[in-house]
Parts: C-alpha cells; structure tokens; sequence
C-alpha cells in the first residue's frame, strides 16, 4: 500500500521515473522498520512523502529509540544488506533523525539531479557512525 501511494503520489508531481528507485528505497526502510523495531503492538509505522524539486524525502517512522548500523554482511549473511543499498541509490542522502514523542524516523532523498539533496534535513549518515 505505501508502495501504490508513492508511486501514485510521484506520478502525480510529474516525477514518474523516479519510482522504481523511490520504491526500492522506501521498501529497504520500511522493512528495516519491521524487522527491527522492537515496539508495543500498539504503534504503528508511518509513512511520509514531501515533494522536492527533482526528488522525492521518504520517512519511515517508528517507536523505537534504537538507530541503525549500516553493516558489511559477509558473501553468505542473507541480511543486512538493505540500508547499504539505500545509501547507494541515494548517494548517501539518507539518515535518521529524532522525532516528537517516542521513537524515530529513517529519512531518505531519491533525486533525479542533484538538486534535491541540499533539502534533506535531519542527522546524516556520516553523524550517525558505521560498523
């Protein structure tokens, strides 16, 4: 469903060939979310989109505290590969950031040019650290 809404919402800005990378992205983040954020069975993860010029911000927020690690799986991990692959469709233009209330929220800029980076906002990759 967040998948269709993106795609939806990016057509609709006149910013349809970005989708197969904004869904790619957004799908790494909301599993990344899913599989790791230990949380009440009460909270929810959301999904926010804000247009920018040439790209698209992707959220996925959450209702755990605990920030990712990028990491460096070996040839035979099944996992661990997902915020390595955001970090490379968006040219590392991702990151996360506190939020109001609990939790956080994982960020990230799919641009068609380079002029949506400078929009992003929040902590950087480079500030949070790697493993």
């Amino acid at each position: 469903m967040a998948r269709e809404e993106l795609r939806r919402d990016l057509v609709n800005w006149g910013q349809g060939e970005l989708s197969d990378q904004a869904e790619l992205v957004l799908s790494e983040l909301f599993t990344n979310a899913v599989r790791h954020a230990q949380v009440p069975w009460d909270r929810l993860i959301e999904t926010r989109f804000e247009r920018l010029a040439g790209g698209v911000r992707i959220e996925v927020h959450d209702a755990d505290e605990t920030r990712p690690v990028v990491k460096e799986p070996s040839m035979d991990d099944e996992w661990g590969r997902g915020l390595a692959l955001v970090d490379a469709l968006t040219g590392g233009c991702w990151g996360v950031s506190g939020r109001a209330g609990v939790g956080k929220l994982l960020w990230a800029v799919v641009a068609g040019d380079s002029s949506a980076g400078g929009s992003a906002g929040g902590d950087t990759m480079g500030e949070m650290g790697r493993d």
